[in-house]
């Protein structure tokens, strides 16, 4: 596939999916902590949706604004995120993002970006990217 199809479909991806700066979010967890945007929250379930973030069903009074940067201390089942960088300090089971550096330790699932580099120790699924680079 040339690089100007690779990128007209990414582009494509990202205004169907209703990209915006404070997008979706979904990190399922065995209650470990999250940071999102610099702010810690503790729970099993943890989402944002546009700009409320919604722990173990409780809303949140701290709205968010801008890029959604998203860092899971401890091990996580699955995080899905529309953008935004996410870091994994523990291992997690899978990731998709449509736009967004992947760091993890081990991922035991599949991982799949549409842009961004994925970065991990041990994959153990497949691994998608369509404008990246996987490590």
């Amino acid at each position: 596939m040339s690089t100007t199809k690779k990128l007209a479909l990414m582009i494509a991806a990202l205004y169907l999916s209703g990209f915006a700066l404070a997008g979706e979010l979904d990190v399922a967890t065995g209650g470990a902590t999250v940071t999102i945007n610099g702010i810690t929250y503790t729970g099993k379930n943890i989402s944002v949706n546009g700009n409320r973030v919604v722990v173990d069903g409780v809303e949140q009074t701290v709205p968010l604004a801008g890029p959604v940067s998203v860092v899971v201390n401890g091990n996580a089942t699955s995080v899905e995120t529309a953008a935004g960088r996410v870091q994994v300090t523990g291992n997690v089971g899978s990731v998709r993002t449509m736009s967004g550096l992947v760091e993890s330790g081990d991922i035991n699932g599949d991982v799949t970006t549409m842009s961004g580099d994925v970065s991990c120790k041990i994959h153990t699924g497949n691994v998608k990217t369509v404008s990246g680079n996987i490590r």
